[in-house]
């Protein structure tokens, strides 16, 4: 009988019964409830604080457990240490998410999905913020907000509307390349498990002698890239809303564990100045050609979550988490987004939300200057001096990271006056597109998708926004305008 737990309040005094309350009036229906029931009152109050603020973006989910094997040696590039050795593996946890869409939205709705992947490392957590897709919809980080503003409700109507999303990037017409991998059949996954996952920016790989290369990553599933046909999709969204959490706990639960292999494209620092392709412009992909694929490790997924809430709900992902050896590059929506991510996960979880089990380092943690606020589980490092240049405790510093060290790695030289800037849209930012409708093109009815999908979406649209959209789409090339076009036509017939 001992190991039955007994039903307690928080505070640990044990319960009567999980049923009952108590009353005034003895077995009267008619009789009163009494405020003096803290099992009632707080049974009541935590469940209508048991939801924390929701994400602004990422809201619906699905997310697992798993390792990170280096299966490559590149450390003539970099001297992280979870990347030094054959055979190394960290624990890991994945987030993998929509965008747009709240949480308990459909798991199969045509959007981009967000990659969080956090490496529990010797020497912090290093986290992957990535993308499914290998570019983005906008480059100058002040209209962060507003691309995902677009994406969601109207203010007046609440309705998801596409007037205001095609509006957005008639106006944003470097996020083309963005929209028509959107708009492919890789908008709507057939699972998580056969998805790639691409870093879009461009990081740096750093040696501790100050030695730097660039980087970009892709994750490339062993499964297979599986994608469903739009109709197919949006039968699921009514049919099987919560496909993709589904097959992912399933797979695992059956010990089918699904994996990707991790590769890098590695740049020289004299490369980025001559490039043809502004490296730091997350608009643009640097092509295999240049630069090949060389692979690194294998990340595998072997553990389901104990309880959502607890390992998903309250997992934090911030670009700015950089171990040793991996640093940032001058991408201006790297660095917005080093600053935002973290600071949304201050407003939904509360300043500590580094000391929760799923976010918590497995490495040591010393952060006398970082203590007290809502929610310390630790011992809020007792009497420890909390302020710079004590000779009370000793302590000492690493030398060699952080913002005065090797981290930064180069190229940090900064010239000219400071000037209001917003980047312009020219003609080479629809060279890439171009070459993507190029490989759709090659592949049997990809391009008749590609239409078909976007003038799905873009029949919703106010006429002047649907005429925009289409010159924006001839740029890339008149057979896209066109072939788009031909299906605004056939939908406009259809419904007559």
């Amino acid at each position: 009988m001992d190991s039955i737990p007994v039903y307690t309040l928080a505070e640990g005094v044990p319960y009567g019964s999980a049923m009952t309350a108590q009353h005034f009036g003895g077995d009267n229906i008619k009789g009163l409830m009494l405020l003096q029931d803290t099992q009632l009152i707080e049974t009541l109050a935590h469940f209508s604080r048991e939801r924390i603020p929701e994400r602004v973006v990422h809201a619906q989910a699905v997310g697992a457990w798993g390792e990170f094997e280096v299966t490559h040696n590149i450390s003539e590039f970099t001297d992280a240490k979870f990347l030094n050795k054959i055979g190394k593996k960290s624990k890991t946890l994945l987030r993998v998410s929509t965008v747009g869409p709240e949480r308990g939205d459909s798991d199969s709705v045509r959007d981009i999905r967000g990659w969080g992947m956090k490496i529990f490392t010797e020497e912090g957590n290093q986290d992957w913020v990535f993308n499914s897709i290998p570019v983005f919809f906008v480059r100058d980080p002040i209209k962060f907000p507003s691309l995902n503003r677009s994406h969601k409700r109207h203010p007046a109507t609440n309705l998801t509307d596409p007037t205001m999303f095609w509006d957005f990037h008639n106006n944003s017409q470097e996020g083309i390349h963005a929209l028509m991998h959107l708009f492919s059949d890789r908008g709507t996954p057939r699972s998580i498990r056969h998805i790639n996952a691409y870093s879009g920016h461009t990081y740096k790989l750093v040696k501790e002698d100050g030695t730097f290369h660039y980087v970009k990553v892709h994750i490339k599933t062993n499964q297979g890239v599986e994608n469903l046909v739009n109709d197919d999709a949006v039968k699921l969204a009514g049919q099987a809303p919560d496909c993709h959490t589904a097959d992912l706990y399933q797979a695992i639960a059956a010990g089918n564990h699904p994996s990707w292999t991790v590769y890098f494209q590695i740049m020289k620092p004299t490369d980025a100045e001559t490039y043809r392709w502004n490296i730091f412009d997350m608009t643009k992909v640097w092509p295999r050609s240049d630069y090949p694929l060389i692979p690194v490790g294998k990340l595998t997924l072997n553990r389901n979550p104990a309880n959502y809430f607890t390992d998903v709900e309250q997992a934090a992902f911030s670009p700015s988490n950089m171990v040793p050896g991996w640093a940032p590059s001058a991408d201006p929506m790297l660095q917005a987004r080093m600053f935002a991510y973290n600071d949304a996960a201050r407003y939904r979880l509360g300043v500590n939300y580094q000391q929760l089990p799923c976010n918590r380092a497995i490495s040591p943690v010393y952060c006398p200057y970082q203590r007290d606020g809502f929610m310390t589980f630790t011992d809020n490092y007792g009497g420890d001096p909390n302020y710079v240049g004590s000779n009370l405790k000793p302590v000492r510093f690493a030398g060699a990271t952080g913002a005065n060290g090797y981290t930064l790695g180069g190229h940090e030289k900064w010239v000219g006056q400071i000037v209001g800037f917003a980047s312009q849209v020219v003609d080479d930012d629809f060279v890439q597109p171009r070459s993507f409708w190029e490989v759709l093109g090659k592949q049997d009815g990809q391009r008749e998708h590609l239409s078909y999908n976007v003038a799905c979406h873009l029949s919703g649209a106010d006429p002047r926004v649907q005429d925009k959209a289409l010159d924006m789409f001839s740029k890339v090339h008149p057979s896209v305008a066109e072939m788009i076009q031909l299906e605004l036509e056939n939908l406009k017939n259809s419904r007559a």
